[in-house]
Order: C-alpha cells, then structure tokens, then sequence
C-alpha cells in the first residue's frame, strides 16, 4: 500500500510533501523577482516565504542548509535555493530553483548592458528602483532581527555573532577564516559537551510540520542518501557542463580570445568567491580594468549599480563585465552579438560549479544532520552568521543612505565610513517609512515593496530624486 501512495506522489511531481512541481515553480519565480538587497535580502525573502509564511522547511533545517551554503565559493543565496528546490524535487527541482533564481538577473543585467553599451548610461534604472532599495532594507534588517532571535539563543552565541560582526566589518578579516574558526570552537564546544552548543529543535508551535521536514523526518529519501556512485556521476556531469566549453573555446581559439579569457577567469572565479559577491568585486574589478582592460573604473561601479538594482545575485555583475569585454573585441562578429555571448559565458561558468556543489555536498550534508559535534559547529557558524549578515546590512544601509563614503585605513581597521553630510535625506525618509510599515504594523512584504517603488517613482517625477 506504501508503495501505491509513493507513486501517486511521484505522477503527482510533490515527492510525498503535497507541493506540487507547479506550485514550486510559482514561489521560486515569485522569490527570484524579489530577490533585491544581495544576500542579505535575498536569503531575508526566502525566509520569509518559505519557512515563515509557505512553512515547506523548518527554521532548522533551512539554517542547517543556509550553514553549508555560506562555506561554498559562489553566492549563497542562489545556492540556498538550489538546496531546497533539491530537497522538495530532487535533482529538477534544484535545477528550477536555482535556474529561476538568476534568470531576473539574466535579462535585466542583459538589457541594461545593450542600453549602456548604445547610450553609455542607465540612470532612469536607479530612478525606478530607487524607493524598492528603501524597502529592502527594512527588510534584510526584519530578517537579521528573526534570525538573531532564534539563533543567539544564549550569550557564547551571542559572543560569537558579535566577534564575527567586528572581525569582518572592522578588520576586513576574510570570511572563509571567520566562519571555520566558529566552526571550530562549535565543534569543539559540542565535543566537550558545553549546553551552549547543543543542538536546539525549533518547535513549530501551533503550525503543523514543515513539508521537507514531514517528508524526509528520521529517514533520509532515497534521493538524499549519499553514495559514491551518485556522486561521482553528479561529478562528471556537472564538471563536463562547465568545463566543455572552456576547453572548446581553448581549442578552437587560444588563450589569447577574449571569449577564451572570459571563459578561464571567470571559472576561476567560481571557485574562489567565498563570502559571495562583496568578498570577490574587489579583486575582479582590478583584474577586469587593470589587466584586461575590459572596463573602466566608472564602469565597473555602473555596473555593481546595476546588480544591485535588479534582481538576482550581486555577482550578476559579472556578466555585465563579460558583455562589455567581448563588445570591445567582437572579432568577426557583430559588437552587440559578441558582447550578449560574452555575457552568457560568463554567466554559464559562474553558476554551473553552484549546482555541482550542492547537488555534490548536499546528501552528505543531510545525513550528518543527527551528529552533534558536527550540530555544535553548525550552530556556532550559524551565530557567526549573522554577524555576517549584519555586516551585509549595515553595507548596503550605507550605500541606500548615503551618497559617499571614505575608506578608513589605520590602526588594523579597513572599513568605508560615510560622510554625514552626503546622507539622502529621501532615501532615508522612505526606509524608516518601511521600517514602520513592517515592524509597527506587520504590512505584508509585497505590499511594502510595490508602494516603496510607486513612491520612487512619484519622487523622480517630481523632481526630489
């Protein structure tokens, strides 16, 4: 009889969760087109909707998921829901959850790009995105706030969320190190057998149990059972996706095509990006304008205000950069042509490697749910976690609030201050307007961004932005 029911589920494409292939289809576009705010927005929209108002994942394990994401190269947003599109409908829904994620960013950043590179300017886009940023910080800090609750739970994880806030908003102290040392002190905390890093159940109140949770509970799915077999054939096929074409390229035109460039930087890149976009533009806007000469400095900030400004990943940008390098060098072909293959390319060798990680890593992060060294690690990573996302939040609450900010570079401190009197005095009007909106009277987040943007809108109409 339990077989009959697991085939109905399966004609039915829920896995046994009752969500249907269709209905996740909906929500993962529905997130993709209010994936405003980088990370911090984004995993602050996924929160909302898939453990708070969907309830398909608990908090737990969508945390247990957001701790394994945050240790991979790539953006951690786009990885997450790559995750858990894999864990409600195996490896397609991975596939829809993370291939919808990034493909508002695809043609936004793809359109903005023909418009620049024709006109050499994009400003009407930041007029009409300019009240939607207003409400995605209220939003990312709404998601710092419910996070934090149920994450600092006692006062080491505390410490150690405010340790991690320093080290890296301070101290520029590289994130893989913050986040492996927390993994470390979890570990060794649990192993110890210290309260404070045992592993806490978040009971679901009055709500019944999250759909991923009522479906997999103590036994794993067939399809989140790691094995060899599975995961070198993940293996090859993943690396063959992504590594075909660079070697196609490589064979068919040298190392000195700029299609060629593209495609071996940007490889390079996905393997390098830990802490997502913030932690990898630095070095990538120095390669693309001082060693390609692909951009120029006014360029590449033109372009970071386009990712920010559209849906998507931040990392967006980069494709922005392979439009532009290959438009300057088109070869045979037409500017324009060049530069939309020059785009996609990039964009193909910066996600590809972001589904071989998880569909690779995420059965083996499944089954080590129940171990509880590995919870006390977990846990402490997730405290230094959102120190990290309160640094995400408090950047992108400069660059809403404030028009400039100075690099503040002595005593051990690398941060970027803003100058008080560059401070929007609109933009600021507009967040403590959404700030209201959603603390004081709980207005839904749909309705906050669409009225945030109407706003936005009127201004630049009347001539205040």
């Amino acid at each position: 009889m339990s077989d009959v029911v697991v085939n109905r589920a399966a004609v039915k494409g829920d896995a046994g969760h009752g969500i249907s292939f269709r209905e996740a289809f909906l929500v993962w576009t529905r997130i993709a087109l209010l994936s405003f705010g980088g990370p911090a927005g984004q995993i602050a929209v996924m929160h909302r909707i898939l453990v708070e108002d969907k309830n398909w994942i608990s908090e737990s394990r969508f945390l247990h998921a957001l701790n394994y994401c945050m240790l991979l190269p790539g953006p951690e947003a786009q990885q997450l829901a790559t995750y858990v599109g894999w864990l409600l409908h195996r490896t397609a829904g991975g596939i829809m959850a993370g291939g919808l994620f990034i493909v508002p960013g695809i043609i936004a950043i793809m359109g903005l790009s023909y418009i620049y590179a024709a006109f050499g300017n994009v400003g009407f886009v930041a007029a009409l995105f300019f009240g939607l940023k207003a409400a995605v910080l209220a939003i990312v800090i709404q998601a710092v706030v419910r996070v934090g609750k149920r994450a600092l739970r006692n006062p080491v994880m505390i410490g150690l969320a405010a340790v991690a806030f320093v080290a890296i908003f301070f101290f520029n102290i590289p994130f893989p190190i913050i986040i492996i040392t927390a993994g470390m002190i979890g570990f060794a905390g649990a192993r110890l057998g210290r309260p404070e890093f045992a592993a806490v159940v978040h009971a679901a109140g009055n709500r019944t149990e999250a759909a991923v949770d009522s479906m997999l509970g103590d036994q794993l799915p067939e399809h989140a059972r790691p094995t060899v077999a599975r995961a070198l054939k993940v293996s090859v096929i993943w690396l063959l996706l992504w590594l075909t074409p660079v070697a196609i390229l490589l064979a068919m035109f040298g190392q000195a095509n700029v299609f060629s460039q593209i495609a071996i930087f940007f490889s390079k890149m996905a393997m390098v990006t830990f802490g997502g976009a913030y932690a990898v533009l630095a070095y990538v806007a120095q390669q693309a304008v001082e060693h390609y000469h692909w951009v120029q400095p006014r360029e590449m900030l033109d372009g970071l205000g386009m990712a920010e400004t559209t849906p998507g990943p931040l990392i967006m940008v980069l494709q922005f950069v392979g439009f532009m390098a290959a438009y300057r060098d088109p070869g045979t072909l037409s500017p324009m042509m060049a530069g939309t293959l020059g785009g996609l390319l990039a964009t193909w060798v910066t996600f590809i490697p972001c589904f071989l990680w998880i569909f690779l890593g995420a059965p083996f992060i499944e089954v080590m749910r129940g171990n509880k060294a590995l919870a006390g690690a977990l846990s402490a990573i997730t405290a230094a976690v959102v120190g990290v996302i309160l640094n995400l939040s408090i950047w992108f609450a400069l660059h809403t609030l404030f028009r400039q900010t100075f690099p503040v570079r002595s005593f051990g401190l690398s941060l970027d201050a803003p100058i008080p009197a560059s401070i929007d005095l609109v933009a600021l009007a507009l967040a403590v307007a959404a700030a209201t909106a959603v603390f004081r009277f709980n207005v839904g987040m749909l309705t906050v961004l669409a009225a945030s943007c109407c706003a936005g809108l009127l201004l630049r109409a009347a001539g205040a932005i």
